[in-house]
């Protein structure tokens, strides 16, 4: 007898097991019981219980909402730090009367402004003006500031503001703003060239805040932005995981000078009122956020000036808007919010661009103008064609202001075209006197120059450019100036 194990084996179990084991190759005898027995087991394991079909399976974890810290009810889209003092004290009323949560969506930095309290230009007067703007807002409560990354560009057209920022590259910034902060209302600068508000910048901010506002609420424009991520708690996540949103009405802000086309075009809010939650008036709440921009001439000190004396008289102009467009209705001049609905509403397809029906020959502004006669309508915003009678032009000096024309022929054949001008008394323009050759299907930039008298006439004056061909009238432009 041995012991194996603890185990008693006697003599003859051990000689029928060495027997067995004589007659079979012991690894090609595990192999055989392998392969027979374990289908066998998967099988059975594979067929269900009455037990284990009624275990309940374990619950994936939740699908998280939207990054509440960050909605917002009104998202207002600007060039520069400081540019929304211009509704300051419209803000300071939603924030603490209406209790909107209210962020901020800049195109520059500031990189090209003035500085009255320092050497400090470029980059590093970029850095300080970023400061003063986080802590002007922060001061009515406002802490979600974003920025695109254009570069302050001086000037008044629009393109060369928009070429300078890149374009392409601001739009989809401005669009991932606007899904990540959800908002019902978007306020910009008005997308128009009048007197008093005609900043390429400011006009590039209205530009992409329109265009924004009409894109992020489609999931094919910048589709990588809504596309949900492999696991949100890994790492190199490359899609951003936002959702489409589209907002819901639009409304535009200016610095114009002259305000009567504003009549009547959108709400307008007193500034002299009394906040009831902040027992002052609103000019004040305006006159604090402005008080913070030391480094810009004619803003800072005089925020200073009013707090320190009382005198708000510089911040009680009531603030007017421009109604752009609603997709919830509500009336031209009603309260910002009318109409308004919580939550996520359907993606709204814009018009688009559509060629304009041209024949024969014809003049038109270039530039600016060009471009916002097909931008208007293609983003169902052309209520902004009526706003005047004739395009605007502030003339800032005797050095004067160039303006650009446009001629087309929209025939088979090769044409020429003269211009002439009607100009007030005093004014000279250069340029514009040649003989234009207009290819077929072909369009001829021309540049003039309008120069004002020494001591200009007040109010407003109009110039008018004729064109001809072959003696006969094929067009005019006029403007209106004021100097």
């Amino acid at each position: 007898m041995i012991k194996v194990y603890g185990v008693r084996l006697e003599s003859s179990t051990i000689r029928q097991c060495a027997a067995f084991l004589s007659r079979w190759n012991l690894p090609a005898f595990l192999l055989v019981m392998m392969v027979g027995i374990w289908p066998a087991v998967a099988l059975a394991q594979a067929v269900p219980t009455a037990a284990n079909a009624a275990a309940p399976k374990n619950e994936a974890r939740p699908s998280p909402a939207p990054d509440s810290r960050f909605k917002a009810d009104i998202l207002v889209v600007i060039a520069h730090p400081d540019d929304e003092t211009l509704i300051a004290g419209y803000l300071a009323k939603a924030v603490y009367d209406e209790h909107k949560r209210v962020a901020v969506l800049l195109g520059t930095r500031g990189n090209s402004g003035g500085n009255e309290v320092g050497f400090e230009q470029a980059a590093s007067l970029a850095a300080i003006r970023e400061i003063e703007v986080r802590r002007a807002l922060a001061s009515m409560g406002i802490d979600n500031v974003w920025f695109m990354s254009g570069s302050d560009t001086p000037g008044q057209n629009v393109l060369r503001s928009l070429e300078t920022w890149g374009h392409g590259a601001a739009l989809e910034q401005a669009v991932r703003i606007i899904r990540l902060t959800r908002p019902e209302v978007i306020l910009t600068i008005l997308p128009h060239f009048v007197v008093g508000e005609n900043h390429g910048d400011h006009q590039a901010s209205a530009v992409i805040a329109t265009e924004a506002f009409d894109m992020a609420g489609d999931p094919t424009a910048f589709p990588e932005q809504v596309s949900l991520p492999r696991d949100r708690t890994g790492f190199s996540n490359l899609t951003e995981g936002l959702r489409p949103w589209q907002p819901e009405k639009l409304y535009f802000f200016s610095e114009a000078t002259q305000i009567a086309f504003m009549e009547g075009q959108g709400p307008v809010y007193s500034m002299t009122a009394i906040s009831p939650s902040l027992h002052t008036s609103y000019a004040r709440s305006a006159a604090l956020e402005d008080a913070y921009y030391l480094t810009q001439i004619g803003q800072g000190e005089v925020g200073k000036h009013a707090l320190e004396t009382g005198d708000f008289k510089d911040f009680e102009a009531p603030i007017r808007f421009v109604f752009g467009k609603s997709l919830v209705g509500g009336s031209v001049t009603g309260d910002i919010f009318e109409g308004v609905v919580p939550g996520p509403i359907p993606f709204a397809p814009v018009r688009g661009y559509r060629p304009p029906v041209r024949e024969g020959l014809s003049i038109e502004l270039g530039d600016s103008w060009a471009f916002y006669s097909d931008f208007w309508p293609a983003h169902d915003i052309g209520r902004l064609a009526g706003l005047m009678k004739f395009p605007e032009i502030g003339v800032l000096s005797a050095s004067g202001v160039e303006l650009p024309l446009l001629l087309h022929n929209d025939t088979s054949e090769p044409e020429k075209i003269s211009l002439s001008v009607e100009l007030p008394d005093g004014w000279k323009a250069s340029g514009g006197d040649s003989l234009y050759p207009v290819g077929p299907h072909d369009v001829y930039p021309v540049r003039v120059t309008l120069t004002p008298p020494a001591k200009p006439e007040g109010g407003w004056q109009q110039i008018t450019w004729r064109a001809e061909s072959k003696g006969r009238a094929v067009g005019s432009v006029t403007v209106q100036t004021m100097f």
